[in-house]
């Protein structure tokens, strides 16, 4: 594949990648139809509302915790909806998916003898889910889910705790994420190559990174091994 320059990655002056899961590795799509639709579906079915008048009382519960830890907690949306959301997630599985590309990378940055390190802000509870779907969690050397350090990715404490769990050189590291707010946590603690992925989800329109070095997808950045 011929990939541009700007888009290049410099794998001599790199010793760890580090890979955010959902939007990333695996399709976005998931999490989307799960919050967006099934959620509101279930909670206003036993309210008596449909999915769209329960979708509008939802949100503002939804943005009022975005980028926070709770958030991303399965026990936490439990408690606050009434609903077994780990039962529901298992219900909907069959929609977790790897993106396009992604398992293919791994496989090349393995072959570079690259340490690979999932960071994720999905609870145990959701990672164990796409692991057994996916069996993504073997592909790695290493995997930290935020709940382990008690702040999520958009937050400068995770990656001080990254650092005194996966000791490494930052300035020598890879991070590839969806999300801007959290590309600026990683590029803020050091971390010297970032890249963004356009298009988290494969069927939504493209996210639009205009601070960082972006692809469409993980298989954008393939570069054949000499």
């Amino acid at each position: 594949m011929n990939i541009s320059a700007s888009h290049r990655i410099p794998w001599p002056d790199i010793d760890y990648v580090l890979l955010d899961l959902d939007g990333t590795l695996l399709d976005l799509d998931f999490d989307n139809h799960f919050w967006q639709v099934l959620v509101p579906q279930t909670w206003g079915s036993a309210r008596g509302l449909d999915t769209a008048a329960a979708r509008v009382l939802l949100q503002p519960r939804f943005d009022a915790c975005a980028g926070t830890l709770p958030w991303y907690s399965t026990e936490y949306w439990s408690r606050e909806l009434g609903l077994d959301i780990a039962a529901l997630k298992r219900e909907d599985a069959h929609r977790i998916r790897w993106l396009p590309g992604a398992r293919d990378f791994l496989a090349e940055a393995r072959a570079r003898g690259k340490r690979l390190v999932l960071l994720t802000n999905a609870h145990p509870e959701a990672l164990a889910i796409k692991h057994e779907r996916t069996g993504v969690l073997g592909l790695f050397d290493a995997a930290y889910s935020s709940h382990q350090f008690g702040a999520p990715k958009e937050d400068a404490r995770f990656w001080r705790m990254l650092a005194g769990t996966e000791p490494g050189n930052a300035a020598r590291s890879l991070f590839v994420d969806d999300s801007a707010a959290v590309l600026r946590a990683a590029r803020a603690a050091g971390i010297g190559h970032i890249r963004a992925i356009r298009r988290p989800d494969s069927v939504r329109p493209a996210h639009s990174h205009d601070e960082f070095t972006a692809v469409d997808a993980l298989a954008d950045l393939l570069d054949p091994v000499p």
